[in-house]
């Protein structure tokens, strides 16, 4: 009735019509602006403040240093190493020293303007590959881990073929729509309330509760509508400085950062160095892998941790290899903070192992799908992480899906190209908990209400918890309610990220949703009885609250040989890209991309092509055009991303393996949309032109100098 149906968009009517609460859209009566005074310095001792300046603007209220912090000064989500308050040092441009906070938002902005810093400078690690004397003062490694499978020197010493590259990618920023923003404020009861653009409100709880020393019970997170997120919203942005703020001045704050601040105090995506090696047989059959994966995580571990493990387990592909050797290792260092972005480092592995198939195909005269359906993990395969695969393995289709595109495929032109690229990507966090809860409740007047903590960050999950839920209870949409992303009324349903809310709160609404149904089916209404009166006959026993809990399977991973179970299921992709390389400018367009994925079950079809289509997008930016260079890259006049004019026709193929532990088969698709387009536009520009590119992104100037060397090499 509703699952594999495109119900529209719960959100789109307000959001077309422009009635939809962006955090930036919020406003109080009588409510004071923040601002934020910001490193100017890589590294550095904080030999002086003078705050004079700021407090001689009129209107300047307060200015607010780490000594005002009556709880814990530190935060992140897997290590409590960033302070939200420099005190003593800074370690990043861009990192936090004050809050000022004035009347209006041009006294605030002034005021921290006027403020006057004495560095200290200390030498500052800038190259993970270059340590330099600061380097003990910041730690040096953040995380290394290891993955071992087989023999891997006996699997190269049996291959017909070894390939070896080294592939490079650089920092990307989120390049979200609205940047970040939020209010807070105090309510009737004193408790802080914090309103924001954010993708984890009971973390944010968590965090602004260490801030201030208070219990979590006297803090509300409500997520405001969000413009984007892609992982840049999983740490703490404006949240903790708003909540310090009300809680000092008991007047309600605003806070909303500049596209230019947003670009110098956001995470960004790991730029890693993959030395990439590669085996195999005269038949095509991969003998061998070994991947050192280096990278730099900045001086803070945000989600380095997770990215750095990500990236190991991910090193092979969507592959069935016998023996793997990987190493995966993040250095810290004075440059931007590095975290989470959609992907979690498996698009940059996507870049190398697609790369090192397409070379190795041609050194043996196999054709590239060829080789990719031989090798392909299917039912029974067994993993890089020895993980034996069950069900829901669905590669081998996705290839085939494209396979009448790819033997078709005819150039139209000089510098016309075709490339594939593939990747499987495990749902969820890696060899963890990951747990999502949900409430379905029988209300007042019979009414059906969804309460979860997910937060909708433009993906469409909140139609399609809607979705699984009017399935489950045979309902209509009028019926139901959905009441999404208030701590207080919501129990923690995890991040928006690694792809998991459609399988973990998806699953967690299912079973909430069936225990209500239960209840329901044995008061007769299924046999005609109506809410309202199950509801009046049943209200005296309390609340009608039924709680959905779900945690996939996955036991985790051997620290010393990363050998186990790190997912209980993995979403698998194919994309061929067609492209087209002007040899005179070396510009590159994308002009065709055939996409195929396994998303288990599609729950909302149409969503989950809007899905691919943005991850395209994201896809052509991080192979012909993203690049963010620290001290040079300050807003959008020098960062480029994809348009309009640059997004290729797009046709979705929808394979449907299903998954048992997901809630009416399904897995997840926001992360897999991404992961293989850069890699499929990387091998269409070898095909088109004849040049290897084995550093991102190939941008007008890079190819054409690519292409001019290889032309002077005849």
């Amino acid at each position: 009735m509703f699952i594999g149906k495109d119900l529209d968009r719960v959100d789109a009517l307000a959001k077309v019509l422009g009635t939809a609460g962006f955090a930036h859209d919020l406003r109080m009566e009588g409510m004071l602006f923040a601002a934020v005074v910001r490193s100017t310095k890589p590294h550095a001792l904080l030999a002086g403040i003078d705050v004079s300046g700021a407090y001689a603007v009129p209107g300047v209220l307060r200015v607010v240093s780490y000594r005002d912090i009556p709880g814990e000064n530190t935060y992140g989500a897997m290590r409590k190493d960033q302070p939200f308050l420099a005190s003593k040092r800074v370690r990043h441009v861009g990192e936090p020293i004050l809050i000022v906070i004035g009347e209006n938002e041009a006294a605030a902005r002034k005021g921290a303007a006027r403020v006057r810093i004495d560095y200290g400078e200390i030498d500052a690690v800038l190259d993970p590959a270059a340590p330099g004397k600061g380097q003990t003062l910041i730690g040096n490694i953040l995380a290394c881990k290891k993955l071992r499978k087989g023999d891997v020197e006996k699997g190269f010493a049996e291959s017909d073929v070894v390939v070896a590259h080294t592939y490079r990618t650089t920092w990307i920023d989120h390049a979200f729509l609205e940047t970040e923003a939020g209010i807070g404020y105090a309510d009737e009861d004193g408790r802080i309330v914090i309103r924001s653009s954010t993708q984890n409100i009971h973390y944010k709880r968590a965090e602004i509760s260490r801030l201030l020393a208070m219990p979590e019970e006297r803090i509300r997170v409500i997520q405001a509508t969000t413009g984007g997120g892609f992982g840049g919203k999983l740490d703490v942005t404006v949240e903790g400085f708003l909540a310090l703020a009300v809680y000092l001045l008991k007047r309600p704050v605003f806070m909303r950062y500049t596209r230019e601040e947003s670009f110098l105090s956001n995470t960004k995506r790991h730029p890693l160095s993959i030395e990439y090696k590669t085996g195999a047989r005269a038949d095509g059959v991969l003998t061998a892998v070994k991947v050192n994966i280096t990278g730099d995580t900045g001086p803070y571990a945000s989600y380095g941790d997770a990215v750095c493990l990500r990236a190991a387990v991910h090193a092979t592909g969507p592959y069935d290899v016998a023996n793997v050797w990987a190493d995966s290792t993040l250095f810290t260092t004075n440059g931007p903070v590095s975290g989470a972005m959609r992907g979690f480092g498996v698009p940059q592995l996507a870049f190398a192992h697609e790369s090192q198939l397409d070379e190795v195909a041609a050194l043996l005269g196999i054709d590239p799908l060829d080789i990719r359906i031989k090798n392909g993990l299917r039912r029974g395969s067994i993993t890089a992480t020895g993980q034996v695969l069950s069900a829901s393995a669905g590669f081998v289709e996705t290839l085939k899906r494209v396979e009448p595109y790819w033997r078709a495929r005819k150039k139209q032109k000089k510098g016309s190209g075709f490339g594939l690229g593939c990747m499987y990507y495990g749902i969820g966090n890696t060899g963890m908990a990951n747990p999502a809860h949900a409430l379905v409740e029988l209300g007042e007047g019979g009414r059906v209400i969804l309460h979860t903590g997910a937060c909708e960050i433009g993906q469409g999950s909140d139609t399609v918890l809607l979705q699984i839920l009017l399935e489950t209870l045979g309902m209509a949409r009028s019926d139901v309610l959905l009441d999404r992303g208030d701590t207080d009324t919501s129990k923690d349903a995890g991040s928006s990220s690694a792809s998991r809310q459609t399988y973990v709160s998806g699953k967690a609404v299912q079973e909430a949703a069936l225990g209500l149904r239960a209840l329901l089916d044995k008061a007769g209404y299924y046999k005609g009885r109506t809410l309202g009166d199950i509801y009046c006959a049943m209200k005296d026993g309390g609340r009608l609250l039924f709680d959905g809990f779900f945690d996939p399977p996955a036991p985790g991973l051997d620290e010393a040989t990363g050998q186990g179970v790190p997912y209980a299921t993995y979403a698998f992709a194919t994309h061929m890209t067609e492209v087209e390389v002007e040899e005179s400018t070396g510009a590159c367009r994308v002009k065709h991309v055939y996409a195929a994925h396994d998303v288990g079950k599609g729950i909302n079809p149409k969503g989950i092509k809007g899905q691919i289509c943005g991850g395209v997008a994201m896809g052509i930016g991080l192979a012909l055009m993203e690049e963010f260079i620290p001290g040079k890259t300050a807003s959008f006049d020098t960062y480029y991303i994809p348009t309009s004019m640059d997004m290729p026709r797009v046709d979705v193929f929808l394979v449907e393996d299903e998954e048992p532990t997901g809630p009416f088969g399904a897995k997840g698709v926001g992360e897999p949309a991404l992961i293989p387009q850069a890699a499929s536009v990387v091998n269409a520009i070898r095909d088109a032109t004849g040049v290897a590119v084995y550093e991102l992104p190939c941008h007008v100037e890079r190819l054409k100098g690519l292409m001019e060397k290889k032309r002077m090499a005849r």
